[in-house]
């Protein structure tokens, strides 16, 4: 099977890897200007891995979409609309668009494949792949549990068969909405666990956790998806690679900002968080937690307020 590759960053460049892994004939694809491809097509190697020589690399856009009827996406969650544009100009028709990041359009709170096929007009495939899982733990050949969703049930059972392997354990999704929700949100609680460690508060991950989850399954309720998926791989089976790991960038960004430091990677959980007010707002459920990480990363409140706070709120049962 082809499959290319849009996106070379650290999990683009291991989709890459995993597809060509399992026997797969894989283009993986960057922006011309992407100093990650530049690197990539001088040495073969980033800090996390090393491609075959089997992997091609490319910055054409157009031959990239033409390699193969599967394009698996992996950029910012905030570039998604653009990258859309970019593709509907292509012959895209029928082709399978399997997408990997865990955002939501900050400008409109749309779900990203809400995104894809609006811009697409509904002229491809579109599934997600979400579920816990860090670059560093794969390479070293730790195995872990994914997910692949889609409103096409053909599409999910496709998928599963072709991309399941001993490292990576696919289950079949079937919500979509929560499967993108719960994912795009973990990375938000992510943050929140940060800014406890930040705050030397770590002890009150579990509640973080717990409490993280159920708000999350009122909003997938509320948006029409099935509140149990915020209980599953996709959201809290994704907790573990964010709130706990050295690895995790949202994690790290939460705690870089308590203490005062520079961080320069990409937390998709900050535009995330500000979707979330828009998807509060629009469906009328409370996201307390959700909401102090916003008013800490986009406001600047004080973090040792607006989130150790919400764990001395008054008392009351624990589900509605």
């Amino acid at each position: 099977m082809k499959v290319s590759v849009q996106g070379c960053g650290r999990w683009g460049s291991f989709i890459a890897w995993y597809l060509d892994s399992i026997g797969h004939e894989t283009l993986l694809w960057g922006r011309p200007s992407s100093p990650n491809l530049k690197q990539l097509s001088q040495i073969r190697k980033n800090s996390y891995l090393t491609l075959t020589d089997s992997i091609m690399l490319t910055d054409d856009l157009s031959l990239s979409t033409s390699f193969s009827d599967t394009i698996v996406i992996s950029i910012s969650a905030q570039e998604m609309r653009s990258h859309m544009k970019q593709l509907a100009k292509l012959p895209i028709d029928g082709k399978v668009i399997v997408l990997c990041m865990k955002g939501i359009e900050d400008a409109t709170g749309l779900r990203l494949s809400e995104v894809a096929n609006e811009e697409l007009e509904k002229r491809a495939r579109i599934a997600v792949w979400v579920g816990p899982g860090h670059v560093q733990d794969f390479v070293r050949g730790v195995p872990n549990c994914m997910v692949i969703d889609s409103e096409d049930r053909n599409l999910v059972d496709y998928l599963v068969n072709s991309f399941s392997s001993e490292l990576i354990r696919f289950y079949y999704g079937s919500d979509l909405i929560g499967s993108e929700i719960g994912a795009a949100a973990k990375n938000v609680i992510g943050i929140a666990s940060g800014i406890l460690d930040g705050l030397g508060i770590s002890a009150l991950k579990g509640a973080l956790m717990a409490r993280g989850a159920r708000e999350i399954s009122r909003l997938i309720k509320a948006m029409g998806g099935n509140e149990l998926t915020a209980y599953g791989l996709t959201h809290l089976g994704d907790y573990e690679a964010t709130v706990f790991s050295a690895f995790s960038q949202n994690r790290r960004f939460g705690e870089a900002l308590v203490k005062g430091e520079e961080f320069s990677f990409l937390a998709e959980g900050v535009a995330t968080s500000s979707a979330l007010m828009k998807l509060k707002e629009k469906h009328n459920v409370e996201l307390p937690i959700s909401t102090a990480v916003y008013e800490t990363v986009i406001n600047g409140s004080d973090p040792s307020e607006s989130l150790s706070g919400l764990f001395y709120r008054s008392i009351k049962q624990e589900f509605d």
